[in-house]
């Protein structure tokens, strides 16, 4: 058996408890008087400090933030998207999760955070124009999280008559105190063996949720 390499070790231990356990390993830290770089690197990652700064207008409601997710996408072809504003609207521990049909008949889901999607959608958009809008919602809110289900149609141009594609995005949301934070955006696509039910194909009035 070979010796272990400790400070390889070391490192991968660290990535591991940061992915996993950050607010408790951290808690840990501070109750034994532990303050070194690491504990405040950990400190700077689980805070909003590092969030681009935000348009005010942008996260003051649940329909602002919306509203400002699926604009803030949209764009012509080799149009590069405002991706600071995009990272603004993002908690820090915020996911992104598509997902995709498997052969049995199940789904496979692919979890990005918010830098992951940057570099998955950037590519896409080079090439092609993409331009998604809400057609319908569905919300609920208790206390300071909110759940919408938020049907969408995504078309290569505003002027399109009809548009490539249809889907529902579960959208997570959170209020601190102050503003609203994008939390999980979790989302599935329309299909000939799997339509979006006509509830969610309902105009609801927009909740202006504060």
């Amino acid at each position: 058996m070979t010796r272990p390499n400790l400070p390889t070790l070391h490192r991968q231990l660290t990535g591991f408890l940061l992915h996993t356990c950050p607010v408790l390993i951290l808690a840990v830290m501070c109750t034994n008087g532990i303050s070194s770089s690491f504990a405040q690197a950990m400190a700077r990652q689980n805070t909003p400090s590092a969030v681009p700064k935000v348009r005010s207008a942008d996260v003051e409601s649940v329909d602002a933030i919306i509203k400002a997710l699926y604009d803030v996408i949209s764009g012509p072809a080799g149009q590069t998207r405002d991706w600071d504003r995009f990272r603004s609207l993002l908690h820090p521990s915020a996911r992104l999760i598509p997902t995709n049909p498997t052969p049995t008949g199940g789904s496979e889901a692919h979890t990005y955070d918010g830098e992951g999607y940057i570099q998955r959608a950037s590519a896409y958009f080079e090439k092609s124009g993409f331009y998604e809008r809400e057609i319908a919602r569905k919300s609920e809110q208790f206390g300071n999280i909110v759940h919408v289900l938020s049907t969408y149609e995504s078309l290569h141009s505003p002027q399109d008559a009809k548009p490539f594609a249809r889907g529902i995005n579960s959208i997570q949301l959170l209020k601190d105190g102050n503003r609203w934070w994008v939390m999980t955006v979790f989302w599935d696509t329309e299909r000939p063996d799997n339509p979006i039910p006509k509830a969610y194909l309902l105009k609801s009035k927009p909740r202006n949720t504060k």
